[in-house]
């Protein structure tokens, strides 16, 4: 995106600090407003009549949500909440679709990228959920995460533990069982620091 079409972006922005567990918005009301994550985590999930909860999406710094909505549809699809204190940019749908339909379709061809590569995201998450065990998920979340490090890595974990799960399509207590196998592969978890004695030990899996 050029700086023409972000500065146009931007004249339709405002800003908002949330803190932990604060609710960005509802499955269900009127869509007013897309946004974009400039610090902190953002939990994205549906719930059934039942109360039942299923994490679509865990968004960090730079990630963008509900702007699906800017080409169609007037409700949110899922419940947004924030996962710790977060500031976001909210943008408004209707001023973004003027915005589009007002200049030649370098706005549009830019927000179109973005869910593009939403879409190849979740595909590859989606991949991985069917392709690998909920070992093996946590091995590659963990090897990411410490990527550049050599053995043994640290690192603190950037949300909590029940958040990871929903990010890795996992019940909390299928996470826990998966750090217990990894801890005879020398992972050891504090709180939410991680401790990796052997990298290639995880790579092997």
């Amino acid at each position: 995106m050029d700086m023409a079409t972000m500065n146009k972006l931007m004249e339709c922005a405002t800003f908002a600090n949330c803190y932990p567990r604060d609710v960005v918005f509802r499955q269900g009301d009127p869509a007013t407003h897309f946004y974009s994550v400039l610090s902190g985590y953002v939990r994205l999930f549906r719930q059934n009549s039942e109360g039942r909860e299923a994490d679509i999406r865990v968004c960090g710094p730079g990630d963008s949500f509900a702007d699906e909505l800017i080409f169609g549809g007037d409700t949110y699809e899922y419940h947004a909440q924030a996962a710790d204190k977060a500031m976001l940019a909210r943008y408004d749908i209707n001023r973004v679709r003027n915005a589009a339909q007002a200049d030649d379709g370098m706005l549009a061809r830019a927000i179109a990228g973005s869910l593009a590569g939403q879409l190849q995201e979740t595909m590859d998450c989606i991949a991985n959920d069917r392709l690998n065990t909920a070992v093996q998920r946590v091995a590659l979340y963990l090897l990411e995460q410490a990527e550049g490090q050599e053995s043994p890595a640290s690192f603190r974990l950037a949300f909590q533990k029940s958040l990871l799960a929903g990010k890795l399509g996992l019940a909390p207590e299928a996470l826990s069982r998966a750090f217990a196998t990894l801890k005879g592969l020398g992972v050891h978890v504090h709180g939410r620091i991680i401790e990796i004695e052997d990298m290639d030990a995880l790579r092997a899996l």
